[in-house]
């Protein structure tokens, strides 16, 4: 019971919690995709009214579809150019999602005014629910999937019940065209859309656990150099755009070996994790900490490189007032670090030359003695 419970409580966290930066990232670029694909699917969507023409649809029906089909086009290309923007909206994911599900259910109210009973049982339009909720597998985002389910739900349940409440005889929900309208198949339908939004919603969760298994440390739950290497570029994309300091810090455990051969790799796990706490402390909204080995640490601290160097100097001094104490009873064992210091843009543009530069101040460091932050060349 306890497993089944711990399952259902990881799903919900999941999906209802902000996805890691670099799931939102990859979401932008599905939400390009889905651009694209809305952008195709609206201009293959022309040949409905056409089909329908030749098939002896009606005058009104034709019109619809066409007027219909004309709008979605035109629409697709605008969420096609703002999707292509360099800068990602956060509103837009949501924004598309709700125009998809909203137009599915206004093209099924339209085509109300060509035959009664053909928002009940038309399949091409009512399936474009089932697409709109499985594109926002592209975005990698549960709360996303949910909400159009959600959404396509309260929308079609509605309409139904209202164009059902508004026919005045039997005779109107019946139709040489589209059949008997029944409430059992409009059950169905919710039923089916609800279907789908769970499976879209278990892809989804599968996607993010695999992209948090391979962003992130086993051991501390940290971003890893996985995480660093895609996420990087666009957080210094986000610094220049805000006219704001960077710098990164790369930091080396001094002879952490020891730690390990003194009290045993268990006991190194644990000192590990001493070590994270103490440097989470200094961290600001929208900082990080990243593991990118095993005694290895990068710090992406928003500031200009002297407060850096400040605040990391802190850092040594918390450091030592906090040495690990491997078991109860057990004498404690100093941890200190060095580290090496590089800013954006004066010491590189990109990952390499910032891990670079910051790697030499910390061989300067190491050579000096250890146990010192490094912030210029000599």
């Amino acid at each position: 019971m306890r497993i089944t419970d711990g399952w259902w409580q990881e799903l919900v966290r999941t999906l209802f919690s902000r996805p890691d930066e670099v799931m939102l990232d990859l979401g932008a670029g599905g939400e390009l995709l889905v651009a694209r694909v809305r952008a195709l699917l609206s201009a293959l969507a022309l040949l409905l009214p056409l089909a329908a023409g030749l098939s002896g649809g009606s005058a009104t029906e034709v019109s619809i579809g066409l007027g219909a089909t004309v709008f979605i086009n035109l629409c697709a290309q605008i969420w096609l150019v703002l999707a292509r923007n360099r800068r990602r909206h956060d509103w837009l994911p949501y924004a598309t999602t709700a125009y998809d599900v909203t137009t599915t259910t206004a093209v099924l109210a339209l085509l109300h005014l060509s035959d009664p009973v053909a928002p009940f049982n038309s399949i091409v339009v009512w399936c474009f629910y089932l697409f709109s909720i499985g594109m926002t597998a592209l975005r990698n985002d549960g709360r996303l999937t949910l909400a159009a389910g959600a959404m396509a739900m309260l929308q079609y349940g509605s309409l139904i019940a209202i164009l059902w409440a508004r026919a005045e005889s039997p005779d109107q929900l019946i139709s040489v065209d589209y059949g008997i309208a029944e409430i059992g198949t409009q059950v169905e339908r919710l039923v089916l859309i609800l279907l789908m939004t769970l499976l879209t919603v278990t892809i989804v969760y599968r996607m993010q656990r695999v992209i948090e298994l391979s962003g992130s440390d086993g051991l501390t739950g940290l971003p890893n150099r996985t995480w660093l290497a895609q996420r990087l570029p666009r957080i210094l994309e986000s610094v220049r755009d805000d006219g704001e300091s960077l710098t990164l810090a790369l930091l080396d455990l001094d002879d952490f070996k020891r730690i390990n051969t003194q009290v045993g790799h268990l006991a190194g796990d644990r000192a590990i994790r001493h070590i994270v706490s103490s440097m989470r402390e200094i961290l600001h909204p929208r900082e990080r900490l990243v593991r990118i080995g095993g005694q290895e640490f990068v710090l992406l601290l928003r500031c200009p490189i002297g407060n850096a160097w400040e605040r990391l100097d802190r850092l040594r001094h918390l450091m030592a007032e906090r040495a690990f104490v491997p078991e109860r009873g057990s004498d404690p064992l100093p941890i200190s670090f060095s580290g090496g210091l590089s800013a954006y843009p004066v010491d590189g543009s990109d990952m390499s030359s910032l891990l670079r530069s910051a790697d030499r101040r910390l061989q300067v460091a190491k050579q000096e003695g250890r146990n010192r932050v490094v912030a210029r060349d000599a």
